[in-house]
């Protein structure tokens, strides 16, 4: 009969090697790279379809307005797409759930390329909305599970330089693509990639939930209830309702507003408006995570702090912007887009550490449902029929006051910012 310590080293082993596997410390920088990546090509495909909007209005002959609604039926059938996310995770597990989703994207965005008519570029528009929800909710989840609360500014930061940046690849891609082979020639090359990545995503774990979160439960952390009683919450996400508002409308106008107010070509807007938010994003992204969680060792509410300074700094640079002409347009510009984008990671942060991670995927959807419903949902329309009756300058003011409400309310949600703990991850296996 083995003795226990012949026995010893293959139960040993065999804990070791599991442990290894499903560890956090082996993948989290590749799943991450991976899901910022998917990420990318979210935004990229959004945004693409901007850049060469006045291509396809004189095809299809229709108003701002209509460009507007079109945006907001996407935006509408993804937040009610959101909420089925988090019961499906439960089911099928968020990484499978993930990679359908991310599937369907793609294949949507291929259909783009063959519509021809409006009333096909709507229904493309409901598919991609639905596909891209199961994303957006889900992968935040994933990573705040890889990585503990100090670290989650900086890596929110990276995950969504993804806004950013991919919106400038899809103006980039559109204005150098769309008016020399046509505007479905873009979302050929976009749809592609994604196919590719979502199967790579097939082989990496799925982290434990909630291994980096030791609070206690509580009531208005821990239960979808609670999350009305959750002031740390409804503050961040109403400062993001008023943030997605403005930005929203400005990525869907601008690159218009630089043709028709400016006198850019079509191609020379997409480009500009392209890489400006695009680099600019880069470092802002970065630059506002590590700042924030910096902060972080001295007050709970460095993500809030750092989110609501940066927008009520970007006013008088915004006013600038869409006001001046020459260089003084394009610096104001530059700063404005710089401290728009440095709340990236702390305001993404502030909402995945406001709530317990087993109601986290359903906490994203009622924060996605929120934002987009008082944000980007309204604010192209609003913004395409205030340019329809009066000029596309004086409608740019909604975006303006906007800023200046989320900057207010973040300062508000200050005091309510959760502690902060020194984590460690749980045992593999519980959640």
């Amino acid at each position: 009969m083995p003795s226990v310590k012949q026995r010893a080293p293959v139960v040993s082993s065999s804990c070791y090697i599991r442990s290894t596997v499903t560890s956090p410390k082996t993948y989290p920088k590749l799943a991450l790279a991976l899901l910022t990546a998917l990420n990318l090509l979210n935004y990229i495909d959004r945004s693409v379809l901007f850049a060469v909007q006045d291509l396809l209005k004189a095809e299809f002959h229709r108003s701002d307005t209509a460009f507007g609604v079109l945006t907001s039926v996407f935006f509408v059938f993804y937040m009610c797409a959101a909420p089925f996310m988090g019961p499906l995770s439960v089911r099928f597990s968020r990484k499978s759930v993930i990679v359908v989703g991310a599937l369907i994207w793609s294949a949507a965005t291929l259909l783009t390329a063959v519509t021809y008519d409006f009333t096909g570029l709507v229904i493309r528009h409901t598919l991609v909305g639905i596909g891209e929800a199961s994303f957006v909710i889900l992968s935040p989840t994933f990573v705040a599970d890889m990585f503990p609360e100090r670290q989650r500014g900086r890596v929110m930061g990276v995950f969504y330089l993804a806004i950013p940046v991919g919106t400038a690849l899809g103006y980039i891609l559109g204005g150098l693509m769309g008016p020399a082979y046509g505007w479905r020639a873009p979302f050929y090359v976009g749809a592609a990639p994604g196919f590719v990545l979502a199967l790579l995503l097939l082989f990496i774990p799925e982290p434990p939930l909630g291994q980096f979160d030791p609070h206690e439960k509580t009531p208005d952390r821990d239960t979808l209830k609670g999350l009305a009683r959750n002031p740390a919450f409804l503050t961040a996400t109403l400062g993001m309702a008023m943030m997605t508002f403005a930005l929203g409308g400005l990525q869907v106008w601008m690159p218009t507003f630089l043709h028709r107010a400016r006198g850019y070509t079509l191609g020379q807007a997409g480009i500009f408006f392209g890489l400006s938010i695009g680099a600019n994003g880069l470092v802002a992204s970065l630059a506002g995570g590590w700042i924030s969680d910096f902060l972080l060792r001295r007050t709970r509410a460095a993500h809030y702090l750092v989110s609501a300074v940066s927008l009520g700094l970007g006013i008088p640079a915004m006013w600038v912007a869409l006001h001046a002409y020459g260089n003084r347009m394009i610096a104001g510009i530059l700063v404005a887009e710089f401290l728009l984008l440095l709340n990236t990671g702390p305001l993404n942060a502030a909402i995945i550490n406001s709530v317990g991670p087993h109601i986290r995927a359903m906490a994203l959807a009622v924060n996605i449902f929120i934002f987009h419903l008082l944000g980007d949902v309204p604010s192209a329309s609003l913004i395409g029929y205030v340019s329809d009756h009066y000029s596309l300058q004086l409608a740019f003011l909604a975006p303006v006051v906007a800023i200046g409400l989320s900057s207010a309310i973040l300062f508000y949600g200050m005091r309510f910012a959760p502690p902060v703990t020194d984590s460690v991850p749980v045992e593999v296996g519980k959640t």
